[in-house]
This record gives structure tokens, sequence and C-alpha cells, in this order.
């Protein structure tokens, strides 16, 4: 199964990281664990019904490549694939690549709130900031 599986493909956001993939991997492990895959939720995550309850889980690992979440809630279903790729010198591209379904006329408006306002771009490259500061920290 590739890392949409049945979900339509939303958006893709990148950015260049001065360290190599082993460094930016654990920056992305620190970020993931602390922040998006934790064992408990937060006000908005119950408010939204997210299955896990901290909204992602990880579903697919390959270390220093490849790592994959997914996640639900009321009026969506989610993946966020994160790749890195090494590029010239000791710098590598990380890409964070949004999958999702919003079904029914709630996910509808879901949608416009979230994808449409631009809210999920901000938070996505936020993310990808959050992760590269993470990196950057080790060397």
């Amino acid at each position: 199964m590739s890392a949409a599986g049945d979900l339509p493909f939303v958006d893709e956001h990148h950015l260049t990281v001065e360290a190599t993939p082993a460094v930016v991997w654990t920056g992305l492990r620190a970020y993931v664990d602390r922040h998006l895959a934790k064992p408990e939720g937060s006000l908005l995550t119950r408010l939204l019904g997210t299955r896990p309850d901290s909204g992602f889980e990880v579903t697919e690992e390959v270390p220093e490549l490849r790592l994959v979440l997914g996640g639900r809630h009321r009026f969506s279903r989610y993946r966020l694939v994160f790749e890195i790729e090494p590029v010239a010198g000791e710098k590598s591209l990380l890409r964070a690549l949004t999958y999702a379904a919003f079904p029914g006329p709630h996910g509808r408006v879901y949608r416009l709130l979230v994808i449409s306002s631009r809210a999920h771009v901000l938070a996505t490259r936020g993310m990808l900031a959050s992760i590269r500061r993470a990196s950057l920290a080790q060397v």
C-alpha cells in the first residue's frame, strides 16, 4: 500500500536542513514523539474526537528516510508523510506530504475552515521549521 492508501493528496511542503539525514531523522523523531504522537491528547483532540487520542500514530517508519503518521476524527481521515532526502554536502531535504479525506457536509466545512483558510499551510510550515530547529540543535 502506498503512503496515501485510499486518501487524496492535499499538499506538499519542504525545506532544506543543514544537516545529514541521520541528524534530521533524530530531530524529526523527537518532534513527533513530543508533539504529534504522544500518549495523551489535548482539549482540541478531545473536541474533535481524534483516534488515536493524540491525533496521530506512527504507521510506517524507515529510519533516516520516511515516517508516516495517520489518524482520524469526526470530520476527516488523514495521513502525514515526512520524507528525508540527502542533498549536496551535509544537507537534507525534509518534505511533509498531506493526504486526507473530508467525508460528508461536515467534512466539507472542516476542509474549508482548515485547508482553504491556509491554517494547514501555516501549521505544516511551523512543524517543518520546528523539526529543522530540533535537528540543528544537535549539530
